[in-house]
């Protein structure tokens, strides 16, 4: 049985189709984490509702479907205070899970490698930082100090959970420290063996996996060699690196890296800075857009501001509008810099390929 559960956003000086289609995201994120959307309550508001999120009315509102639907997760489209999570249960006497929560939960069950696992649980664990809210027990101080005449004021409750967490997340981070250092060995490996590194950015399921394992196929051929692809939010977390050799005999490295979204949570940009260094390194960047989704042009610039967030500023860029099977358009089509194709199809990657030829040989080496 899948967890019910109601989604609600607030729609605060939002285009209509630009709101409808971050809820209709946000339907999605909850199906990746295994729950069964039975309702959405929507609201216009000048600005957030500070100790609800929304407003009173709507408040009721949410509570009457909730009971009705039986729903017992109730999923906020923004990241909620630690005052609104607490308020918001109190009244709904349901789990409340906002937005970030549920990418760092997707991003939790995702995570395979070592790297990617200590870089989730750092983020959630800053997440959770600023959230701490103390009970009433917990505001008893502990004694500090050897015996009745010698006790301190020592800490409350709430002040040893944050001394824990954050000495967890500095054991965390060195461990991280570790592995970072092992993958830069390795960088600095390709880099004397002067490889060129062709990095598949984009927004999240917009198709860089099934990209790459195409271009595997056309080039080596070789199906072990394959990255993992599916049909939904956040299939890859990790980086994949595999060696392209073309009809030239030339070849590359080609990098699949993790997808962006909409309101992607700080932490976890800041937690994949590391993997994506392997961005900020790149000679070629392949910016992978969804062409059939009606939203693509804005997965284009929010790509865009968060590659220029992490530093990538000057790097050749290619634009690759995948899945154009399912527009009315024609395809394959290069256009300078830009190739329409199909990558479940097979069509369009030969094009994709002679693009990359040409600006990471001619262009790069030059």
């Amino acid at each position: 049985m899948r967890e019910k559960a109601i989604v609600t956003g607030v729609q605060v000086n939002n285009k209509d189709a630009a709101f409808t289609y971050s809820m209709q995201e946000l339907q999605e994120l909850a199906a990746a984490c295994h729950m069964k959307v039975v309702g959405e309550i929507t609201q216009k508001l000048q600005r957030i509702n500070q100790a609800y999120y929304i407003g009173s009315g709507k408040l009721k509102e949410l509570r009457a479907l909730q009971e009705e639907k039986e729903a017992r997760v109730v999923i906020f489209d923004d990241e909620l205070s630690a005052m609104q999570i607490r308020n918001l249960e109190a009244e709904l006497a349901c789990d409340v899970i906002d937005r970030t929560m549920l990418i760092l939960d997707i991003f939790a069950r995702r995570a395979k490698t070592r790297e990617s696992q200590l870089q989730v649980e750092v983020a959630r664990l800053k997440y959770m930082l600023p959230r701490l809210v103390g009970s009433h027990e917990s505001l008893g101080r502990q004694g500090g100090g050897v015996g009745l005449t010698n006790r301190g004021s020592g800490e409350t409750k709430l002040e040893l959970d944050r001394r824990k967490i954050e000495e967890r997340i500095a054991k965390l981070n060195k461990e991280l420290i570790r592995v970072v250092e092992q993958r830069n060995l390795q960088r600095k490996k390709r880099r004397k063996n002067e490889q060129l590194l062709v990095s598949l950015v984009g927004y999240t399921n917009a198709g860089k996996s099934t990209i790459m394992n195409t271009v595997l196929e056309k080039t080596a051929g070789k199906e072990e060699k394959h990255v993992f692809e599916k049909d939904m939010l956040f299939a890859t977390l990790e980086t994949s690196v595999r060696h392209v050799k073309l009809v030239s005999n030339k070849g590359f490295l080609l990098t699949d890296t993790v997808g962006f979204i909409n309101k992607l949570p700080h932490h976890l940009i800041k937690a994949f800075r590391s993997t994506l260094e392997e961005v900020t390194e790149a000679d070629l960047l392949v910016h992978v857009i969804d062409y059939s989704n009606p939203n693509h042009e804005q997965h284009k610039q929010l790509t865009n501001d968060i590659l220029a967030e992490i530093g990538v500023k000057d790097t050749p860029m290619i634009y690759a509008y995948n899945k154009a099977d399912l527009v009315d358009s024609a395809f394959p089509v290069i256009k300078e810099n830009t190739v329409y194709l199909s990558a479940k199809q097979n069509i369009g990657v030969d094009e994709l390929l002679q693009l990359i030829g040409q600006n990471i040989f001619q262009h790069v080496l030059n």
